[in-house]
């Protein structure tokens, strides 16, 4: 199994990359979100790698992050989604911002992404809540210490990770924590 790879980029031609290791060229495809972040042809790189082994080829996948290589893995494990679709996602999606639609259940952020119906994004939701969603979505949502506490206070009260988080979206940033709650409180009872 090939985990990693670090040499010269050689060539870029989205979504597929050549990276020169001592003289051998690796071609990988990357998604949209590593690709952007590359360094200038004949600079060095360093990327996470998954392969897979089929009966007609061997095709090699780079990521920059381990959360994206952990992400791709995630997906493809998924029925009815291919290591094709799960770059198409990747390319559509940051790590966090797909973490975010599956922790508040938001169809309508994956079906923007080609390829993904209606159908597929539900399943791709269902799939990943606790896997994906839920690990991320907090620290996405909660940018300092008072929203990080108006957030466990809603949930201590009885709302889910997801309305407590829409919740936190309407409140201004500078927010204290008692006035964060009672506004975070008019919004969920509208």
């Amino acid at each position: 199994m090939i985990g990693r790879l670090s040499g010269l980029l050689a060539e870029k031609t989205p979504p597929q990359v050549l990276v020169d290791v001592n003289g051998v060229g690796y071609e990988l495809d990357v998604p949209m979100s590593s690709f952007y972040h590359l360094p200038a042809l004949g600079e060095r790189v360093t990327l996470l790698t998954h392969l897979i082994v089929r009966e007609d080829a061997h095709v090699l996948f780079g990521f920059l992050t381990a959360a994206e290589r952990a992400t791709f893995r995630l997906l493809i494990r998924i029925s009815g989604i291919g290591p094709r679709t799960a770059l198409a996602i990747l390319s559509g999606l940051s790590v966090n911002d797909l973490a975010q639609a599956v922790g508040l259940q938001e169809t309508g952020r994956l079906v923007k992404v080609p390829g993904i119906g209606k159908k597929t994004a539900e399943r791709l939701l269902l799939e990943l809540k606790g896997k994906l969603g839920d690990a991320l979505v907090a620290p996405a949502q909660a940018s300092s210490p008072a929203q990080s506490d108006i957030l466990q206070a809603l949930v201590a009260l009885g709302y889910n990770d997801r309305e407590a988080a829409a919740a936190l979206k309407s409140l201004p940033p500078d927010v204290a924590v008692a006035e964060g709650i009672k506004l975070a409180l008019k919004a969920l009872n509208k």
